[in-house]
């Protein structure tokens, strides 16, 4: 009997796509880069150093990595609440609201695809007290790069207002966690460059609306 291939097996996943990522990052690190030094001086203006936020999660083939991001909460966040952010969560300071609202905070997360820790596309890298729990076709999950956007990225693009203003930890677990990890895996299955192209236009539309609803129209404020 032939054995099935999977998605993530294909000549995409496992030749093109990671060409894709260094020279799609490299390029726009190229041209970001002092949007970066403007936002790393409006957080340490407003709360100091560092500027930079990392926090262990669950890798490429199940191995932890630092995902890295533009701090939007107070120093010391992770002492003073739970690893999910609750809808106004009180940690979250005033540029770092912004930052969060137009996906700015994402930004560092380019320079972790160029060195090949994550893909500008795949499953959202999960806190490892989740990952450890991965079963059955979860653990496809980890047969590719997690990335800096996915289908659950966009079904959840206002995670906050979903999971509340209390008790956001259990909610997400009880919630939204099972459902992520069930997108999470259609990528596994499903990964491919018109997956990706459509996710990455998907993605930027998404950010887009948002920022504009969120800077313009003053919504979810």
């Amino acid at each position: 009997m032939k054995r099935r291939k999977y998605a993530y097996q294909g000549f995409y996943n496992v030749y093109v796509k990671r060409w894709l990522d260094v020279a799609i990052s490299g390029a726009a690190l190229c041209f970001l880069w002092p949007l970066f030094l403007i936002i790393g001086a409006a957080i340490a203006a407003e709360s100091g150093f560092p500027v930079f936020y990392r926090a262990e999660r669950g890798g490429y083939l199940g191995k932890p990595f630092s995902i890295c991001k533009f701090r939007s909460m107070i120093k010391g966040a992770d002492k003073k609440g739970g690893g999910t952010t609750a809808f106004h969560d009180s940690r979250i300071t005033k540029v770092g609201n912004i930052l969060r609202k137009t996906k700015l905070d994402e930004l560092p997360q380019l320079v972790q695809v160029l060195t090949g820790k994550m893909s500008l596309i795949g499953p959202r890298p999960e806190l490892l007290q989740y990952t450890e729990q991965y079963q059955g076709k979860e653990k496809l999950i980890l047969k590719v790069r997690p990335g800096i956007t996915d289908f659950s990225s966009l079904e959840f693009i206002n995670l906050d207002e979903i999971v509340g203003g209390e008790n956001a930890d259990e909610m997400y677990e009880k919630y939204v966690l099972k459902r992520k990890n069930a997108l999470r895996v259609q990528y596994a299955e499903q990964v491919s460059f018109r997956t990706d192209a459509a996710l990455l236009f998907k993605t930027v539309y998404q950010v887009i609306r948002k920022a504009y609803g969120f800077l313009v129209k003053k919504e979810h404020r």
